[in-house]
């Protein structure tokens, strides 16, 4: 996570200069984030998704972006996604945007993200769909970040929840075009197969 830290003013920077595409990433997760109950983001990062979403609790490994997720109001704590230092069945829902392609151990995030889970609570991944043409662009593209991620298909995923007891499955997309291209907000659509970003949704059975 050194990278996050070094970079961390460059990373906050892109959701300025690539102010359609962050604001179709939230349109599509409104549609799954519930409004009135208890969440946590895993990997808040500078707190671009955590505020709007009013998702009021972050964690992430870097301190100086959670120094800017803290100025934006979000209550901060410092750690990892594979050690969560919550209680178990502490959460009505658990989201993790963009953060499961970077993690060391991302079936053991989605393990402890299942443990802080209430019965019937939700577990919410925004990610960039490897099988998609952003995904697939962005793992040829020289870039900080990504060169140090593990991007994952959606049945890649699906299949990781399926294993440690996720169902109920639903998709919402966004992004069909590069984000430097955008010159509106799009709406986002069910399923996935044509958006670079999609959110899963999934229930804790």
């Amino acid at each position: 996570m050194d990278t996050f830290d070094q970079y961390y003013k460059k990373y906050d920077f892109w959701y300025e200069k690539n102010k359609w595409a962050y604001l179709s990433e939230l349109e599509a997760l409104k549609e799954f984030i519930p409004e009135d109950k208890r969440g946590i983001e895993i990997g808040v990062g500078t707190g671009r998704f955590a505020v709007p979403l009013n998702i009021s609790l972050g964690i992430d490994p870097s301190k100086k972006m959670l120094e800017i997720a803290r100025q934006r109001g979000v209550n901060t704590r410092w750690g990892f996604g594979e050690d969560l230092p919550f209680l178990n069945a502490t959460f009505d829902y658990v989201a993790i945007i963009i953060t499961i392609c970077f993690a060391d151990d991302p079936l053991k995030v989605l393990r402890e993200s299942k443990r802080v889970l209430k019965d019937e609570g939700e577990i919410i991944l925004g990610v960039i769909d490897k099988d998609s043409f952003l995904g697939k662009f962005y793992q040829t593209k020289e870039s900080i970040f990504y060169q140090q991620a593990n991007f994952f298909s959606v049945k890649e995923l699906e299949a990781l929840l399926i294993k440690i007891g996720f169902n109920d499955f639903v998709y919402c997309q966004a992004l069909f075009q590069f984000p430097d291209e955008m010159k509106s907000i799009e709406r986002p659509r069910e399923g996935y197969g044509e958006g670079g970003f999609v959110v899963i949704k999934a229930g804790k059975s």
